[in-house]
């Protein structure tokens, strides 16, 4: 008896998850490794992520506190994102810190030097959640749109670059310091004022 054929979207998802960013970068060079698995991945059946019952953060305000702690209940959102010309190339990391009620708390833009676009995506969340330790936060809702990344963080992907596992890591760590912490997966769209403070940080290396 022979074992039944995986299916072709099977086949692509168990590529997508084994194929490391160095591997992918081979095959398919000057593309980001993230835009490839989500080319073969798409959205798997069954594991739908409820992005449309997230919203966008506000539009972009001057990069200053919009008030000075979270709200009372200690709730708070976080958009991060990390950017790289040239994977790897010259890199930024950007973050913005809400109320649960979407008032800007913080933004943080930060020039990284050289690094590939993931692990521009770990430094920003690090940023990002230092941010919000700072500012109080005790249940934090994470946003970014990264699904590799996410996934990780989630436990559905195991982290097999060596350069990103002590990011994981350290991201691990300050979550549990969170008393209650969520992270999903959203449009680039919807992540806007993170990508536009990623690349002010890049800008900030010719300043």
């Amino acid at each position: 008896m022979t074992n039944k054929l995986p299916t072709r979207d099977q086949v692509l998802q168990r590529l997508a998850e084994q194929l490391d960013d160095t591997t992918l970068e081979r095959i398919f060079p000057g593309q980001c490794p993230d835009s490839i698995r989500q080319i073969a991945i798409g959205t798997p059946s069954g594991k739908n992520i409820a992005i449309d019952r997230f919203p966008p953060p506000p539009a972009p305000t001057p990069l200053a506190n919009a008030q000075e702690g979270p709200s009372p209940s200690g709730r708070c959102r976080l958009f991060t994102d990390g950017a790289s010309r040239g994977n790897p190339g010259q890199a930024g990391a950007g973050a913005v810190l809400l109320t649960e009620n979407g008032e800007e708390l913080a933004t943080r833009s930060v020039y990284l030097g050289t690094c590939t676009n993931n692990v521009a995506e770990y430094k920003a969340l690090l940023i990002g959640l230092e941010e919000a330790l700072r500012q109080g936060c005790s249940e934090l809702t994470i946003a970014l749109d990264s699904e590799l990344i996410v996934r990780q963080i989630q436990g559905r992907y195991k982290v097999k670059n060596e350069g990103l596992l002590p990011l994981f890591q350290q991201v691990r760590e300050r979550l549990a310091r969170f008393g209650k912490w969520s992270v999903t997966h959203v449009p680039r769209a919807q992540n806007a004022r993170a990508d536009q403070l990623a690349n002010q940080g890049i800008d900030q290396k010719d300043r």
